[in-house]
This record gives C-alpha cells, structure tokens and sequence, in this order.
C-alpha cells in the first residue's frame, strides 16, 4: 500500500505521459474549476477526475484524497451557508438568511475543490519527484533551486506524516488518549505534540542541505541531468484538452 504523495509504478497512459504535461494538463483542468460556477460542469469535471484515476488504477488513494478535500470544503461551505444570503429564504438568522442560492453556492464550493484538487494530486503519484524536478529545469528553464525547493516540499509531506504517526504512537503507549473528549480537549493534546515534530523536521532538513552540498548542489545546470523529456501526441493532446476545458468554463461563465 502506497503512502501519502509517494510515487506508484504503472504503465498507464498517464504514466507515460511528459511530467510538464501532466502538470499543465492537470493545473488548467483546476483553473477550469475556477472560471465558471456551473455546477453541471464541475459535476461532469468531478466524474471525470475521477475515470482519470481509475484508469491509471489510482481510485482508492484518489477516494481517500476526496475524503479529505471534502471534510475540508464542508468547513468553508458552512461559513459560506451562514454568511453569504442568495435565492429564496429557508432559515432566517439574526444576522441574515440561509437561502436556496447560499445552499447552492456552498454545494458548489464542495464540487468545485474536490474537482480542482484530484488532478494535481494524482500528478504526484504516477510520476517520480526527480522526473517532475528535472523536467521542468530542462523543459521550462526553471531554476533547478526553486524546481528542487518545490518537490523537496512535496517529498517531505509524507516523511512529516510518518513522524507524527510514530509520535502520537509513542504517547498513546504513554497512557495518553487521543480519541478520547471534545475538539476542545484534542486540540490540546495535539499542541504539545508540535514541538518535537518541529524539532525532527529542523534536523532532517538540516541533514538534506548538508547532503546536497556536499553533492554539488550549486554546481547542478539544466546540462546535468542526462534523460530528455520530450513530448508525445498525448501530451500535446492532454494541453490541448485542459486548454478546451478553460475555454468551456469561461464561456459558461459569462453565459451565466
């Protein structure tokens, strides 16, 4: 079982497809989610992130990543619920109304982010961090610092992860209940839980740039790296189509 971000091997076509592409093909279809507020659209967008997923065999890390995009955007689409009154009243409240429309537009910020959110995600898990770094520095002429800096975040992610796993393992056996009272009570719980966390990410990052300079890392140019990435019909199909999808969304948008 795969971890969170961490690369899983396959041979589908997304697999195979240029890292570049991937990230442009995948940041369009999100800006695509923004441009309009069409909730057919962004549905038809939703279903298809997800036949994406399942079609490179990613549908369980892709319904797990929905999960948690979802718990996230119910929190701003209650806030939007309550402060933004729209459409026909339902619930009148001091301060305003809950309406039709404030329902909808929360219903909209759901499909919206979790649309927006599966593609980029997915990018991460069918390609490796390296090809994604290089590829850009070769491709885009990004400086190899910044490309390096993005994907060391991203590399890092699951590695931190790990580390409070195994830290609230080590006080459970402690005798200390994490599932036990309120939001309240874990909040609490959680905040001492910060420190040490913070003081293994300073060390492991500490280690990283030691090792990288002592690897030359100021010496790297887009020249150093020794595999091409060239782009295939596919990829130039795949930009072609998160160029379209803008396109749709923007002319729904000033239809609507």
């Amino acid at each position: 079982m795969s971890a969170f971000l961490e690369y899983v091997a396959g041979e589908s076509p997304l697999h195979r497809m240029n890292p570049v592409a991937k990230l442009g093909a995948a940041a369009l279809f999100a800006v695509a989610c923004f441009c309009t507020g069409n909730l057919a659209f962004l549905g038809v967008l939703l279903v298809a992130a997800f036949a994406l997923s399942a079609s490179c065999g990613m549908l369980r890390q892709t319904v797990g990543l929905a999960k948690a995009v979802f718990a996230f955007s119910l929190v701003l689409a209650v806030v939007q619920v309550l402060t933004t009154p729209s459409g026909a009243v339902l619930v009148q409240l001091p301060w305003g109304y809950i309406g039709t429309g404030s329902l909808l537009a929360a219903l909209t910020t759901v499909v919206r982010l979790m649309a927006a959110a599966i593609p980029l995600f997915l990018v991460f898990y069918v390609t490796k961090m390296n090809d994604i770094t290089n590829s850009v520095v070769k491709v885009l002429h990004v400086p190899y610092k910044y490309a390096f800096a993005f994907t060391s975040t991203i590399r890092f992610i699951p590695v931190f992860m790990n580390d409070m796993a195994g830290i609230m393992e080590a006080q459970t056996a402690r005798g200390v209940e994490f599932d036990a009272g309120g939001i309240v009570k874990k909040v609490r719980l959680m905040v001492p839980l910060c420190v040490p966390l913070l003081v293994s990410s300073v060390r492991k990052t500490n280690s990283a740039a030691i090792a990288a300079e002592v690897r030359g890392f100021n010496l790297r140019t887009p020249a150093s790296g020794y595999k091409e990435y060239p782009f295939a019909a596919l990829d130039v199909t795949a930009l072609a189509a998160g160029a379209a999808l803008v396109a749709a969304a923007v002319a729904l948008g000033l239809l609507g």
